[in-house]
């Protein structure tokens, strides 16, 4: 019988550092195997022990049960523990989990980026500095983050005919009634000539 599939763990985002090295005397001198933290073994401490959440709290906000959540953050503090006791460095890598953030694209330079920092907005490009900067989600879409009037429209990317859209029906399935065109997103990289008309 195959073992059961894993459940891809949320984290809010990724640690602020890649681990942890002891210091002292004896630092150093044993050549000991380097303790491998988790993602998911980071997140469950952070909300536990810095957030100060339940394990019922935290397991809904990683997206797992509570018994599954217990068991990471109990694989966590032997971990951590294992590594103080015995002088062990520890690294915070991997797992099976995904970071909760949205994605952007800049159209100028091309680049994919995500915004970790959720309160501030997002205006430019951080690599390039362009303001050609759109929201990115799985279908493609693009979202206009200085222009949020764009997202409320579908366009024809034929004859520039818009219509509101309509939440829950992709712009994609609509049919234009002039042209019998199919619809776009009013702001994706197809429909960018009929902005300013």
């Amino acid at each position: 019988m195959s073992p059961r599939r894993k459940v891809i763990r949320k984290v809010s985002n990724p640690p602020m550092i890649k681990g942890f090295k002891p210091y002292g005397m004896e630092a150093g001198k044993q050549k000991l195997e380097t303790i491998n933290l988790l993602y998911e073994e980071y997140e469950a401490l952070r909300l536990i022990d810095y957030n100060l959440l339940n394990h019922y709290q935290a397991s809904v906000m990683m997206g797992v049960s509570r018994p599954t959540f217990t068991r990471i953050y109990a694989a966590a503090l032997q971990k951590i523990a294992k590594a103080f006791v015995e002088g062990r460095q520890i690294s915070i890598e991997g797992g099976k989990v995904y970071f909760d953030s949205d994605w952007y694209h800049c159209k100028k330079c091309g680049c994919y980026f995500n915004n970790p920092e959720k309160e501030k907005p997002v205006n430019n490009c951080p690599l390039c500095g362009s303001q050609q900067v759109y929201k990115f989600d799985l279908e493609n879409t693009y979202e206009d983050v200085a222009d949020k009037a764009c997202s409320d429209m579908c366009i024809c990317p034929n004859c520039g005919f818009e219509q509101e859209h309509k939440y829950g029906q992709p712009c994609s399935k609509q049919i234009c009634p002039h042209c019998k065109s199919f619809m776009k997103r009013k702001g994706s990289p197809n429909c960018r000539n009929f902005k300013n008309q």
